[in-house]
């Protein structure tokens, strides 16, 4: 509690030296980017698409600058290989985030599982078990994987 403290007194007094501060267990951003990075990672080394959609959805949904979200996919990558499981993740995502962001984070999830144009049945598995574990319910992750499902359709040839 006291370091929280000091941490937010540093960050209003000096605002530059957040910039440069590595990310913490508690922070839901490298949970979810672990997640994230964990999906993309199931079919073996992620694909130069996969990596560049992830950068992109960092920027985006985290507003963070390009260097920042190469720290934050950096962490992450750590933390997620020495992981066993997604409930280490998903109970910090639990604690910090809303339902309106769980969502948001098993929509970047789907985003991720067709960024490559293939859908796995083990990328299947984990969104359904990292939502199952976010209270994201059936309903709400089906809907997600067809709406990110729809927006990746290749866009047909005019006159075709």
């Amino acid at each position: 509690m006291l370091d929280t403290l000091r941490q937010f007194i540093a960050d209003v007094v000096s605002p530059t030296a957040q910039a440069g501060r590595k990310f913490d267990d508690t922070d839901y951003r490298l949970a979810a980017t672990a997640l994230l990075v964990h999906v993309i990672s199931l079919d073996g080394e992620p694909s130069a698409v996969e990596k560049r959609k992830l950068h992109s959805l960092l920027e985006s949904r985290f507003k963070l600058d390009p260097g920042t979200a190469d720290q934050l996919i950096a962490s992450a990558t750590l933390v997620e290989g020495e992981a066993v499981d997604l409930y280490h993740f998903t109970s910090v995502i639990m604690r910090a985030v809303n339902e309106e962001g769980r969502l948001r984070i098993v929509e970047m999830m789907w985003e991720l599982v067709y960024a490559d144009g293939q859908v796995t049945e083990f990328e299947d598995n984990v969104v359904w078990r990292a939502a199952d574990l976010l209270g994201v319910s059936s309903r709400d992750r089906i809907d997600l994987k067809h709406r990110v499902a729809a927006a990746n359709q290749p866009v047909p040839a005019a006159g075709s």
